[in-house]
Formats: structure tokens, C-alpha cells, sequence
């Protein structure tokens, strides 16, 4: 019997207004559809323990779940879900390494186990776990000659998940979960009360200016590892970089003021970026990696 789960990988990027699908639009269409395929097991995978209308204890029921259908489709080549078995047919297909799915699924499980983070070292195997790991799935499919570009993908996707959480930080004091690291609040004297309370002051300005340079150092990190052979490959990421480096920018224009409304690109500029940078790739590069 079909279930919810096994629908159309088409759909549910169809319904999702992600930056990504911008940059995954100029792909061939064989590329299109696998990073369509990766992207609706990150979504399917988040959804899970998103899913307010649930228990922890269900929600930690699913995702054991789903690790061990992943597990079935990846392994022996056969789930329930067929999601799942188109997966593991993207992956056969472009080669990509069984790990990064699992290490996805497990950071999955993280936002049940942790809501507080005390270190950076410990957000940052977070944010590897649920974004450097489709870094490194994707390039895969975009194809790369040089293996510094696997760092590449783990600094940038870095860099993006860093960048989600400085925007998000309401959205996740909502829902109980504080991303920023403890022993930097402390510093600024900011305390967790204060975060959960939004109290926009002084010490959450410098807070945030703080995590902004972070989140910017792994930006620069990421361009420091992409090599010129590798950079009309990786065009689609360069797209999401240009895009989610605006998202901080416009945090700092509005002085870090995160709590009165969510940070949003236009999809009028996600349009222009997305153009500008296929261009300028497809003139320096040739083809572009398409």
C-alpha cells in the first residue's frame, strides 16, 4: 500500500519555496532530477522531526524508521518507500558515498536529542551533519576534479546552516531549541531567558555581530578550497552561496534584528542572482558543468 511518504519527489519540491530549487532549475535534466531526488530525502528526513502534530516518542519512532528503510534501500537495495529506492538509484548512478545519508539522518536526530548547544565544536557537528552532508552528495552529481572541493562543500554547507539558524533564531525559541552556543552568550551576557524573551538589546547586538563574522569566515573558507577547474561544476552551489550570503548581509543591515520578522530574499532576487551567476559561470567556463 502506497503511503504519504512515497510521494513524488516532484511534488514535494514543487510545493517547497527553498533557495535551492533556483539553482537546481539550470541543471541537465538527468543532474535536475537526482539533486530533485537528494533534496526530497533532506525534506522528507526534516519533516519528520519537524512535525508538530507529533510526540518526541513518535517522532523518534519515524526516524529510527526511516534510518532503517535507508538502510534497506542503500544496503540491499529494496524499501518500502519508494523515495528511498529512487535514492539509492541516484546514488549508484553518480557514485556518492553511502555515509553522507546516514550522517544527514543522524543530525536529523539531534534536533530530538539536543536544544541547547554549550559549544561551537558541538554546533558545528550539527551543522555538518544536517548541511555539509548534502554538500557532499551534491557535488557528486555536479562532478569535481579536484578533491579539495569535497572541503569546499563541508565549509560552505557550514557557512548556510550558520546562516539558517542567525535568521531563525525566533522560529526556533518558539519551538524550544537555541542553536547559539551557550558559552557565546555567556560572553555577551546574554542569557537564555533573554533569548526566549526576544529581548533586542546591546548585548544581542554584539552577540550576533559575532556570530555573523562566523558564519562569514566559513564563506571565505569555502572559496578558498574551490579551485578553478571546479568552479563552473559547482555553479548551482555558488547560486545558494550568493544567495544565503545576501540573507546575512540584509541581518546586519537591519542591525541584527532578527526577532521583528523573518529575513526573506524575493524571488525576484533569488531570479537575478541565479542569472548572474549561471552567466558569468557559462561565459568563464564554457559550459558551466551543465
Amino acid at each position: 500500500m502506497k503511503i504519504k511518504e512515497e510521494e513524488d519527489q516532484k511534488q514535494i519540491t514543487g510545493e517547497s519555496k527553498s533557495s535551492f530549487l533556483y539553482s537546481f532549475k539550470l541543471l541537465s535534466s538527468e543532474k535536475n532530477d537526482a539533486i530533485n531526488t537528494i533534496y526530497a530525502f533532506c525534506r522528507k528526513t526534516d519533516d519528520i522531526v519537524d512535525n508538530t502534530d507529533e510526540s518526541e516518542q513518535q517522532k523518534t519512532s519515524r526516524i529510527v524508521e526511516w534510518r532503517d528503510e535507508l538502510e534497506m534501500a542503500l544496503v540491499s537495495g529494496e524499501s518500502k518507500y519508494s523515495l528511498l529506492n529512487k535514492l539509492n538509484n541516484v546514488r549508484l548512478k553518480f557514485n556518492i558515498p553511502v555515509q553522507p545519508f546516514f550522517d544527514l539522518v543522524k543530525g536529523m536526530e539531534m534536533d530530538l536529542k539536543k536544544k541547547r548547544y554549550n559549544s561551537f565544536s558541538e554546533l558545528a557537528e550539527y551543522c555538518f551533519n544536517v548541511a555539509s552532508t548534502v554538500g557532499l552528495m551534491s557535488i557528486e552529481v555536479f562532478g569535481y576534479s579536484n578533491q579539495k572541493t569535497k572541503d569546499f562543500a563541508v565549509n560552505l554547507g557550514i557557512a548556510l546552516q550558520l546562516t539558517n539558524i542567525l535568521r531563525d533564531i525566533r522560529q526556533d525559541a518558539e519551538l524550544g531549541r537555541i542553536y547559539i552556543p551557550l558559552e557565546d552568550m555567556k560572553k555577551f551576557g546574554y542569557t537564555e531567558s533573554d533569548l526566549i524573551n526576544m529581548r533586542y538589546d546591546e548585548r544581542f547586538i554584539e552577540l550576533m555581530k559575532y556570530e555573523c563574522e562566523r558564519a562569514k569566515s566559513y564563506y571565505s573558507k569555502a572559496d578558498s578550497f574551490l579551485t578553478r577547474d571546479d568552479k563552473g561544476m559547482m555553479f548551482a552551489a555558488r547560486i545558494m552561496q550568493h544567495t544565503y550570503f545576501r540573507i546575512l548581509k540584509k541581518i546586519e543591515k537591519r542591525n541584527y534584528d532578527v526577532f521583528r520578522s523573518r529575513v526573506r530574499i524575493s524571488a525576484l532576487s533569488k531570479a537575478y542572482i541565479t542569472a548572474g551567476v549561471f552567466l558569468k559561470y557559462k561565459l568563464l567556463y564554457g559550459n558551466a558543468g551543465v
